[in-house]
C-alpha cells in the first residue's frame, strides 16, 4: 500500500502513473511549444486529473508557471469561476506587474487582490462592453504572468460566461501561453469542442481521448498501489472484468480491506470470489446513478433491460427483453446512447462497464430482475446458435432451476469441446454447489466437472466439493471415474499421496471397459511418491501394464501422453529406456506437439530430464512444449512449459532476470501447487545465492516439506541441496545432515538416483562439517556400486553421476585432510561439470580446489579461485563471490577488486537485461508493454530504463533512441 499520504476519500491513488506512456510525453511536447491547445476528454474517474498532475510534475523544472482553474458541480455556477481561481492564486506576481487601468475590471470579481489590481474603472453602461473589458482584464493578467500552462478542468460544468471567455482567448492565444483543456465527453456543451476545431494558424494543437485501461495495465495500477511488484495476469484479469479499465473503479475497489487482503495475499480461489461478492464502489454507484435519474421513463426501461442482459447484445434482442413495446424503447435506446451509458459496437449494445450495469441492476426490485431474467432467456434461446452459458444464467436467475440445470451442462460440455475449461468449472461448480439434483445426475456432473477443472490452473478450489459428492447408489463405472479423476487431482493439489494411490487402484480394477483412464491410472501408479512399503519393483510392473495396453487405445494423443508419463518416471530412475520412448514422441508428434495430450508429454520428460541432468533433451522437449501450448491457448500447459524452462535455465547458469521470471511464474500458478513449484524452486535458489539468505531460509525450507509431503521426488533433491548449504552456512552440521540423509533415504527407497546426485556434495559437506566423515566414506562407496548395479537394467543413466561423485569424494579427502587428492577430485569434478553447462557447480569444485592447494601451501591456488569467482559474479551468485573473495583476501591472493555496482561485473557497459529493456524502450514501447514481454514489473523496467540512460549519459527516452538508432555500444562513450 502508498502510505496515507496517498489516499483520496474512499479510495487510495497509485503512486505511478500507469497507461499514459504515450498521452503523458505527447501533452509535455504540445504545451513546451506555445502557443499550444490540448484537449483531454474521457469519462468520469478515468484519470484526467492524475494526467495533468503529472504534466505539472514534469514541467516543474521548467520556467513556465503552472495555473490551474475548475469547474464546480454547483446550480448556480459563479461566473468566470475557473478563471477567477487562476488569477487569485497570482497575488505575489501583480504585486510587482506593471498593469494598465483594464486590469481593475476584475477588482469586483475578486476584492481579496484590491491592493493588487488598479483601481476599478468606471462603468460602461453596457452589459456586453462591460463582459469584454472583464475578458480582456483576464487576458491581460494572464500574460502578465509571463510563460505559464493554464489548464482548465471540468469544462462539462462550466458556465456560460467561462465558455465566453475561452471563445475570446482562443481568437487570439498569446504566444507565451499553453491551455489544456479537460472535461467529459457525454456531458459537455457541443460548444466546447467546436471551440478548438478550428484555431489561429501557428497554434500547436493535440486532441487526446483517454481509453480504459487494458488487463495488463489495470494489474499494473493494481501492483503500483499495493506496493507488489507485479500483478499476476490471473488476478489482473479478474480485476479488469469487474472494473472494465476505469482507474477510479480500480482505486475504490482497492481501498476496501478484504480486496486488498485477497489480492496481496491469494489463497486458493479467494480473489476471484471476493471480486465477484462486492458492491459497487460507492462513487461509481452514485455517478451512474445520478446520471440515470435524468433521463426518460422509456430510457431507464431500456437500461434495467441492459443491465440484466449485462453484456452487449444485438439490438432486437435488447428491445425484446424491455419491458415496454418496441415503439417506446426505440426513442429510449437513442437517449441511453446519446447519454454515453449505453455503447454500439457492430450492431451490439450494452453498458460501456459492467460496474455501470451492476450498479443499475442493484437499484432493481427483485421481481423486476426475474421477469427481465426471463424475457431475457427467452430471446436468448431463440438466437442461433444459442449462447449456452448466458441462457443458463438467465434461467438461473429468473428461478426457472430445472431449466438451468440443462442449459448450464450442455454449455460446460460446449465450453470443453472449444478448450475453454475455466467456463465449464464454473457452469458446473455452480450446478454442483446450487442446483437441485438426483443422485445419478450429481455424479455425471462431478466426473464433468473433475474432467475439466484437472485442466486448469485452479484445480484445487473444486476439490474439496467433488471429495464430498456421495458415490454410494452410483453406478459402477461412474463411480470409478470420479474417482479416478479425484486420485489425479490429489495429486495435482500436492495433497495426500496414499490416499490417491488407494484412489487409482480401485479406478484400474473396476474400469474394465476404459482402456484410456486404466492406462493413465497405471502410469499414475507407476510414478513414486514415496508412500511406505511401495518398492520400486512394484512402479515399474504399473508402468509396463499401462505400455501394454497401448494397442487397445484408439486416440493416438493418449498414446503420446502414457508414453510422456512413462519416460518421464524412466529418466527420474536411470533406466535408459527413456529414450526411444522419447524417440516415439518425437515421430508421433513430428517434434511439433499441438495437441495437449502432446504437449503434456514433451513438458513432462523435459522437466524431469533437467532434474536428471540430461540438459540438452529437456531444452528440445520443453521449448517444444512451450511453442504447442502458446499456440495452442492452453494457459496451463504454457506456464508449466515455462517453469521447466526457468529451471533448466537456473541449471545451465542462464540466470540474468532469472529470479523474477520465476517470482511471477510463481504468481501466475499460485492456485495451482504442482505447476508453480519449479518456479518456487528456482526463486528459493537464486535468493540464496544472491544473499538474501532469510528469504532463501523461508522460501527453501518451506519447498522441500511441501515437496516432501506431496511425493515430489524427483525435485526434491534440489531445493534440499541448497537447504543443505544454506543451514551449513548457518553453522548447523547436524541439522544438515539429517536434511541431506533425509534425501538419500528417499531416493534409495524409490530408486529416484539420477535426480538425487544433486544432493551428494552437499550431503558429504555436511557430514563432514557433523564429524561423521569415515561414515559418509562408507555410505558413499555403497551409492557408487548402486549407481554401476541397480539391479532392475544396467549402469544407472544419471550424467551427474561422475560430477557428483568426484565432488563428493573430494570434500570428503579434504575433511580427512588429505588435501592432494581432494584437490584432484574437486578438479575432476568441475571439468565434468564444465561437459553438462553447470557452471555454478563448476564454480563451487574449483573454489573447493584452491581451499585444498592452500591447505598444502601450493601457491598456483589463485588461478582456479579466479575462475571460481569470475563464473559467481557472471551469474549474479553475489553470496558466494564475497565468500570467494573472503578466501582470496584471507590467504593474500591477488584477485582484482570485486565489482560493487549490481549483480554483474558489466562496468559501464549495460548488462544484456539493460541493453533489451532500452532498446524497447527507444522503440517507442511503454514501461507496461515492455514488463509484460520479459515478465518483469513496471518498476524493475523503469529501474532498467534510468540505469541505461545514466551509463549512456542521456536525459530522455528521445535520446536514447536517438543513441541506440546509430549503434552505440554499451561500453562506448555518448558524445557530449
Amino acid at each position: 500500500m502508498v502510505p496515507e499520504t496517498g489516499a483520496v476519500g474512499g479510495r487510495v491513488v497509485s503512486p505511478l502513473l500507469v497507461g499514459r506512456g504515450r498521452e503523458l510525453p505527447q501533452l509535455v511536447s504540445t504545451v513546451s511549444a506555445s502557443p499550444a491547445v490540448a484537449v483531454v476528454e474521457g469519462e468520469a474517474g478515468i484519470g484526467k486529473t492524475r494526467l495533468v498532475a503529472e504534466l505539472r510534475e514534469r514541467l516543474a523544472d521548467s520556467d513556465r508557471r503552472f495555473l490551474v482553474g475548475r469547474c464546480r458541480q454547483i446550480r448556480e455556477p459563479f461566473p468566470l469561476g475557473p478563471v477567477i481561481e487562476v488569477v487569485r492564486g497570482l497575488r505575489t506576481e501583480l504585486a510587482g506587474a506593471a498593469l494598465s487601468p483594464v486590469a481593475g475590471a476584475l477588482r469586483p470579481l475578486l476584492p481579496e487582490l484590491a491592493d493588487v489590481l488598479p483601481p476599478q474603472p468606471p462603468p460602461l453602461g453596457d452589459r456586453m462592453a462591460e463582459r469584454h473589458r472583464v475578458f480582456r482584464a483576464g487576458l491581460e493578467i494572464l500574460e502578465s504572468s509571463g510563460p505559464a500552462v493554464l489548464v482548465l478542468e471540468d469544462l462539462h460544468w462550466a458556465d456560460e460566461q467561462t465558455l465566453d471567455f475561452l471563445s475570446y482567448l482562443l481568437a487570439d492565444l498569446p504566444a507565451k501561453l499553453s491551455l489544456v483543456l479537460t472535461f467529459r465527453a457525454e456531458e459537455v456543451d457541443p460548444a466546447v469542442p467546436a471551440l478548438t476545431a478550428r484555431l489561429p494558424p501557428g497554434v500547436t494543437r493535440v486532441h487526446q481521448v483517454l481509453e480504459l485501461l487494458d488487463e495488463q495495465q489495470t494489474g499494473a495500477l493494481a501492483a503500483a498501489i499495493l506496493d507488489t511488484g507485479r500483478m499476476t495476469e490471473q488476478l489482473a484479469g479478474y480485476l479488469h472484468a469487474r472494473t472494465s479499465g476505469l482507474p477510479l473503479a480500480i482505486e475504490e475497489l482497492l481501498a476496501l480491506p478484504r480486496v486488498r487482503a485477497a489480492l496481496t495475499h491469494p489463497s486458493t480461489g479467494r480473489p476471484r470470489r471476493e471480486l465477484r461478492q462486492i458492491d459497487v464502489p460507492t462513487g461509481i454507484r452514485d455517478s451512474v446513478l445520478a446520471r440515470v435519474s435524468g433521463l426518460s421513463g422509456e430510457a431507464r426501461r431500456v437500461l434495467e433491460a441492459a443491465a440484466v442482459l449485462q453484456t452487449p447484445v444485438p439490438v432486437p434482442m435488447l428491445l425484446g427483453t424491455c419491458r415496454v413495446p418496441v415503439a417506446q424503447a426505440l426513442p429510449g435506446l437513442e437517449e441511453a446512447l446519446a447519454a454515453r451509458l449505453l455503447a454500439e459496437d457492430e450492431g451490439r449494445v450494452g453498458f460501456r462497464h459492467l460496474l455501470a450495469a451492476q450498479a443499475v441492476y442493484q437499484t432493481m426490485p427483485q421481481t423486476s430482475r426475474r421477469q427481465l431474467h426471463s424475457r431475457a432467456a427467452a430471446a436468448l434461446a431463440a438466437a442461433r446458435p444459442v449462447p449456452l452459458g448466458q441462457l443458463a444464467h438467465h434461467l438461473r436467475h429468473a428461478g426457472r432451476r430445472r431449466a438451468w440445470v440443462v442449459a448450464a451442462e450442455r454449455a460446460a460440455d460446449r465450453a470443453v469441446e472449444l478448450g475453454h475449461d475455466d467456463e465449464a468449472v464454473q457452469l458446473l461448480e455452480d450446478l454442483l454447489r446450487q442446483a437441485p439434483l438426483g443422485v445419478e445426475q450429481r455424479g455425471r456432473i462431478a466426473v464433468k466437472l473433475a474432467r475439466a477443472a484437472i485442466q486448469t490452473l485452479h484445480a484445487g478450489e473444486v476439490l474439496d466439493l467433488l471429495l464430498a459428492v456421495p458415490t454410494a447408489g452410483l453406478p459402477a463405472p461412474m463411480r470409478s471415474e470420479l474417482r479416478f479423476w479425484l486420485a489425479l487431482l490429489l495429486h495435482q493439489a500436492g495433497d495426500c499421496p496414499r490416499r490417491g494411490r488407494a484412489l487409482l487402484t480401485e479406478a484400474v480394477a473396476e474400469l474394465p471397459d476404459r482402456p484410456d483412464l486404466r492406462a493413465l491410472a497405471m502410469v499414475a501408479l507407476g510414478v513414486p511418491t514415496g508412500v511406505p512399503g511401495v518398492p520400486l519393483a512394484e512402479h515399474l510392473r504399473w508402468l509396463h501394464r499401462s505400455l501394454e495396453i497401448l494397442p487397445e487405445l484408439t486416440d493416438p494423443a493418449l498414446e503420446v501422453l502414457v508414453l510422456g508419463k512413462v519416460a518421464m518416471v524412466l529418466t527420474s530412475v536411470g533406466d535408459p529406456a527413456w529414450r526411444p520412448l522419447t524417440d516415439r514422441i518425437r515421430t508421433a508428434t513430428g517434434g511439433s506437439p499441438h495437441r495437449r495430450p502432446d504437449i503434456n508429454a514433451c513438458e513432462s520428460v523435459g522437466v524431469d530430464a533437467c532434474f536428471a541432468g540430461h540438459h540438452e533433451p529437456a531444452h528440445q522437449l520443453l521449448t517444444a512444449a512451450l511453442s504447442g501450448a502458446t499456440a495452442g491457448g492452453s494457459r496451463r500447459l504454457e506456464l508449466r512449459s515455462r517453469s521447466g524452462l526457468a529451471l533448466l535455465d537456473y541449471c545451465r547458469g542462464s540466470w540474468d532476470g532469472l529470479r523474477e521470471r520465476a517470482e511471477w511464474l510463481a504468481a501466475e500458478l499460485g492456485d495451482y501447487p504442482e505447476g508453480r513449484v519449479n518456479a518456487e524452486v528456482v526463486a528459493g535458489c537464486l535468493a540464496l545465492a544472491q544473499g538474501d539468505l532469510d528469504p532463501a531460509q523461508r522460501r527453501l525450507t518451506e519447498v522441500v516439506a511441501r515437496v516432501e509431503r506431496a511425493g515430489g521426488l524427483d525435485l526434491l533433491p534440489l531445493p534440499a541441496a541448497a537447504l543443505v548449504r544454506l543451514t551449513l552456512a548457518r553453522g548447523d552440521p547436524q541439522a544438515a545432515a539429517a536434511i541431506a540423509r533425509r534425501v538419500l533415504a528417499s531416493a534409495e527407497s524409490t530408486g529416484i538416483w539420477p535426480p538425487a546426485m544433486r544432493m551428494l556434495p552437499p550431503w558429504a559437506q555436511a557430514m563432514v562439517a557433523a564429524d561423521r566423515g569415515d561414515e559418509a566414506g562408507a555410505e558413499l562407496d555403497r551409492i557408487a556400486g548402486l549407481l554401476r548395479d541397480p539391479g532392475y537394467w544396467g549402469e544407472l543413466d544419471a550424467p551427474l553421476a561422475p560430477a557428483a561423485l568426484r565432488h563428493a569424494q573430494g570434500h570428503l579427502a579434504a575433511g580427512a585432510r588429505r588435501w592432494r587428492p581432494a584437490a584432484e577430485h574437486f578438479l575432476a569434478a568441475a571439468a565434468a561439470y564444465d561437459s553438462l553447462s553447470c557452471p555454478y557447480e563448476a564454480a563451487q569444485a574449483r573454489e573447493q580446489v584452491t581451499v585444498s592447494l592452500l591447505a598444502v601451501g601450493d601457491r598456483p591456488a589463485e588461478p582456479p579461485l579466479r575462475a571460481a569467482r569470475n563464473a559467481y559474479q557472471r551469474l549474479g551468485a553475489t553470496w558466494d563471490a564475497a565468500r570467494a573473495t573472503r578466501l582470496a583476501r584471507r590467504h593474500r591472493l591477488p584477485l582484482p577488486a570485486p565489482h560493487r555496482g549490481g549483480r554483474r561485473g558489466y562496468g559501464g557497459d549495460l548488462s544484456p537485461r539493460e541493453r533489451e529493456v532500452a532498446q524497447l524502450a527507444a522503440a517507442g514501447r511503454t514501461n507496461e508493454e515492455i514488463a509484460r514481454d520479459l515478465f518483469l514489473s513496471p518498476k524493475t523496467v523503469d529501474k532498467h530504463v534510468g540505469a541505461a540512460m545514466r551509463k549512456l549519459g542521456l536525459h530522455s527516452r528521445r535520446a536514447l533512441a536517438r543513441q541506440l538508432g546509430t549503434g552505440l555500444a554499451g561500453g562506448e562513450t555518448p558524445a557530449p
